[in-house]
């Protein structure tokens, strides 16, 4: 959890369940709409806030990520059969995908889904895998998987199917064919770092290809190596998201109200 100090101008309402992973939550909706990787109004992240993930905050339906405060997360239970039919229910498709995943794949503590615009375009391709051609790429070796059985909108059937296809703890990424992307990570922090990587990557990736120029690619050795050191590299999520949460609060941001 990031150590986080509320500045006078936003309100810390300690009340409120789980504030501090709300507060990072919002700081990431916000940091993502900045880097122009959500998409209108449909994209959605999630945190499992108890031992068996089976309940997590997410997005209200529809809110522009630009906007959302921690107070106004939505706090769910995926065994709950009803919730949709409650009161400020969530949107179907985030239900369906987030509800699925946090309800079979326990390891799953932060969700992100987005079709910010190189990963979708890798998600479009007859090929979606991404060689290791660079130290960013390298990150995600062996990490990823393809989705290539997109049938439609995430509803509940669609996310059943998507969160079997996560049940590996290695598997950090899914690149959903024909649709985005989905990131898995152990805190709002190691979530967002794995997605804004993921995302330069992909645009690397994309860029060289227009080039026309043969790529150069790792060896396996060699990207399974920068692989394994990127994930024991210390603290690097943390302090990514802490100083854009100091960025924020420098701004007299509202997220954290």
């Amino acid at each position: 959890m990031i150590s986080h100090t509320v500045p006078a101008h936003t309100q810390a309402l300690t009340n409120i369940a789980h504030w501090q992973e709300r507060v990072e939550l919002a700081a990431a909706f916000r940091w993502t709409a900045r880097l122009n990787m959500h998409e209108a109004v449909a994209n959605h992240f999630s945190l499992a806030v108890n031992d068996d993930g089976t309940e997590f905050l997410m997005n209200p339906n529809q809110v522009h990520f630009s906007r959302i405060q921690a107070s106004d997360l939505l706090h769910l239970d995926a065994n709950d059969p009803e919730a949709m039919e409650k009161p400020g229910a969530p949107d179907p498709t985030a239900w369906g995908l987030h509800g699925s995943v946090h309800r079979h794949v326990p390891h799953a503590r932060c969700v992100m889904h987005v079709h910010s615009i190189h990963a979708t375009v890798l998600a479009s391709l007859a090929d979606s895998t991404l060689p290791p051609i660079d130290q960013n790429s390298a990150t995600f070796y062996n990490r990823i998987v393809v989705d290539e059985g997109y049938s439609g909108l995430a509803f509940e059937s669609e996310g059943e199917r998507c969160a079997q296809m996560l049940t590996d703890p290695k598997v950090k990424v899914m690149v959903m064919g024909n649709h985005g992307i989905l990131v898995l990570g152990d805190s709002v922090a190691d979530a967002f770092n794995r997605m804004y990587y993921f995302e330069r990557a992909a645009e690397t990736y994309i860029r060289a290809l227009q080039t026309g120029q043969p790529l150069r690619v790792l060896s396996d050795e060699i990207a399974e190596k920068t692989a394994q050191e990127l994930e024991s590299y210390p603290g690097q999520g943390e302090r990514h998201l802490a100083e854009l949460m100091a960025i924020l609060d420098e701004e007299g941001s509202t997220y954290a109200s």
